[in-house]
This record gives C-alpha cells, sequence and structure tokens, in this order.
C-alpha cells in the first residue's frame, strides 16, 4: 500500500521576470565531491569574450537526475522530430574565467 507522502505535489511557480529563459550556446560544467556547477554560456561568433547568463548548482543526486531526465527528453523529441545530428567535433575552445581568483 502506497504511504499517503507519496501522492503529495508540488507547485512550482514561474515567476514572471524568469519567463522568457535565456540563451546559451554552450554550457561548461565543473564539479567537486559535493556538488556539480554548470555555467550557462551565451558564445557570440567572432567575439573573443563570453559571458555567463546563469549558473546553477547541483548536489550529485539532482545531477543524475538532469542525465537521466535530458536524456529521456532527447529520446522523446528525436521520436517526434528526427535524429538530432551532431555537426562534428566541435573546436575545443579554451576557457578561461575572469573575475577574482580563488583560494583555500
Amino acid at each position: 500500500m502506497a504511504d499517503k507522502k507519496d501522492n503529495k505535489q508540488v507547485s512550482i511557480e514561474l515567476p514572471e521576470e524568469l519567463a522568457q529563459g535565456v540563451y546559451s550556446n554552450l554550457a561548461v560544467v565543473n564539479h567537486s565531491p559535493t556538488e556539480f556547477v554548470v555555467d550557462f554560456v551565451s558564445m557570440m561568433p567572432g567575439m573573443p569574450k563570453a559571458k555567463v547568463k546563469s549558473r546553477v548548482i547541483l548536489t550529485p543526486q539532482h545531477a543524475k537526475r538532469l542525465l537521466g531526465a535530458l536524456a529521456d527528453n532527447v529520446k522523446k523529441y528525436e521520436s517526434n522530430f528526427g535524429e538530432i545530428k551532431d555537426v562534428g567535433k566541435q573546436q575545443q575552445v579554451p576557457l578561461t574565467f575572469g573575475g577574482p581568483k580563488a583560494e583555500a
């Protein structure tokens, strides 16, 4: 028999200022033993600088759930619209982050 706690629903609010989202054509992922950090970046062709538009910090468990959710959604997308073509090997761009240097 299912516990009553299993039937709870969560109401998610999307504030108007976030509803349009932010365009990103690059994601940079880093991790430590306790968290994954995903920086969503917008790069413009021919420009030597790119800006981080959003940073999301996840626990390892949530990162793994996100990986599964993305894989599931890509599979559903491709079943509806066809295979997403990989445009070939992307040029590896050396990334450096401006700002203060980290200290221990």
